[in-house]
């Protein structure tokens, strides 16, 4: 009975269509993976340059943001169904040109990095869409475990996706890493098809453009449960995301060769694995109703496993294989403590917002989580130029706690926030 109360919740399982969503999800994810890997590849394997390369952030990031911020405004005056129907046809068509000008010997950059932006903008319309449906699916007091189910899935995919397209690439080509994706994409348009309408509670018909996306956070800046939900999220990230140091901590401080190895895999698959790990023993996420504090509990022990984190770096040149091993089990333990997170903070915005607005809150959402890296990324690069890698990321994470105690002492209507339980539960 102990354990049951521990692994994940699976109740929502039971529920057909969120079932179909979330088993089609277990496919399409590692499809979507193996393109997320194979266009960098290509465009190195094209050009020769990692300047090219790094051009994927620009072209996947602006879509992402413009994207997101409008699709979020979509979701809330069309009938939700039919924007999954089309937006997972997008994907599956630019997955299929993908594929067609691989096959076809393309060499051509532009092309490549303008398929991925248009591929990332249907993406980000997709996202928060199927977010904002969820409530509609399951039930309030179920929310937090389909999070951490779907949550799961994804963190899954971002480590089989990349060990599989490694694999892959040299025995197939690009092509049909491509093709693959196409054709695991079918399995969610089958279970989006099957979707009831949807049609969105309170919606204003207007044409979705720059005042409904304004809309969206001005009901975010009335509602400081919800806002706070954001700031603590980019606190935790901006400050606290260490994984630009990762390649020069792998070869410096843990002495792995220059173009990758061992420490350098173990340290970029150690928060996903954390996250599936924290997944598979999520039980206990349905039965905390005081989820603000929950969520504020969550970050202070990412910031403290960030922090940890770079005290095994510095620590790493008197004792390199326990240090590697103990900056490992670091980030697991942030992972974990991050997949926790991500869904009491999902739980509250698609509990707390009213329907009407809760496409454009989940557009900010995916805005927040996917540039929130990106910044850390260039934060953390130019702070360890000045104070060394360890430096940077120890303080990162103390600066994690330090911000998270502060926000949640200056909003203290978010620790108190909880949701009512059923006796059963």
């Amino acid at each position: 009975m102990q354990l049951r109360g521990l692994v994940a919740d699976t109740r929502p399982l039971r529920i057909p269509h969120f079932r179909r969503l979330w088993q089609a999800n277990i496919i399409t994810v590692v499809g979507a993976q193996l393109t997320v890997v194979a266009v960098p590849a290509q465009i190195y394997a094209d050009t020769g340059s990692s300047a090219y390369v790094g051009l994927t952030g620009l072209f996947g990031l602006v879509p992402l943001v413009v994207f997101g911020l409008w699709g979020g405004a979509l979701a809330d005056v069309f009938d939700r169904r039919i924007m999954l129907v089309i937006t997972t046809l997008g994907l599956i068509v630019t997955s299929g040109l993908f594929y067609l000008q691989a096959a076809f010997g393309s060499t051509n950059v532009w092309l490549l990095l303008g398929l991925f932006s248009v591929q990332q903008a249907f993406f980000a319309v997709n996202q928060p869409t199927r977010s904002a449906v969820l409530p509609k699916l399951v039930p309030a007091e179920l929310l937090p475990a389909a999070n951490s189910l779907n949550t799961t899935v994804m963190q899954a995919g971002a480590i089989a996706g990349p060990l599989v397209a490694g694999v892959l690439i040299p025995v197939l080509g690009f092509e049909w890493l491509y093709l693959i994706d196409t054709f695991t994409l079918l399995a969610t348009l089958g279970a989006v098809v099957r979707l009831p309408p949807m049609p969105v509670l309170g919606a204003v018909r207007q044409t979705p453009g720059l005042r409904s996306v304004v809309e969206g956070f001005t009901y975010l800046r009335g509602h400081p449960v919800l806002m706070m939900s954001f700031v603590v999220d980019i606190i935790a990230m901006v400050f606290g995301m260490p994984r630009a140091l990762f390649p020069q901590i792998a070869h410096e401080s843990f002495l792995g060769p220059e173009e990758g190895g061992l420490a350098f895999a173990a340290l970029f698959a150690a928060i996903p694995a954390g996250a599936v790990l924290g997944g598979i023993f999520s039980g206990w996420v349905s039965r905390v109703s005081r989820q603000g504090l929950a969520v504020i509990v969550c970050i202070v022990v990412w910031g403290a496993a960030m922090g940890g984190f770079g005290l095994a770096v510095a620590l790493s040149s008197q004792w390199r294989t326990p240090m590697l091993a103990a900056a490992v089990g670091m980030l697991v333990v942030g992972g974990a403590a991050d997949m926790a997170s991500s869904a009491f903070r999902t739980t509250m915005l698609q509990t707390s917002a009213s329907d009407a607005v809760r496409g454009r809150l989940q557009g900010i959402f995916i805005v927040v989580v996917a540039g929130g890296p990106r910044v850390a990324d260039v934060a953390h690069g130019a702070s360890a130029a000045m104070v060394g890698t360890a430096a940077a990321a120890a303080g990162g994470g103390v600066l994690v706690v330090v911000l998270t105690v502060v926000a949640a002492i200056a909003v203290p209507s978010f620790v108190r926030y909880r949701v009512t339980r059923p006796a059963a539960l």
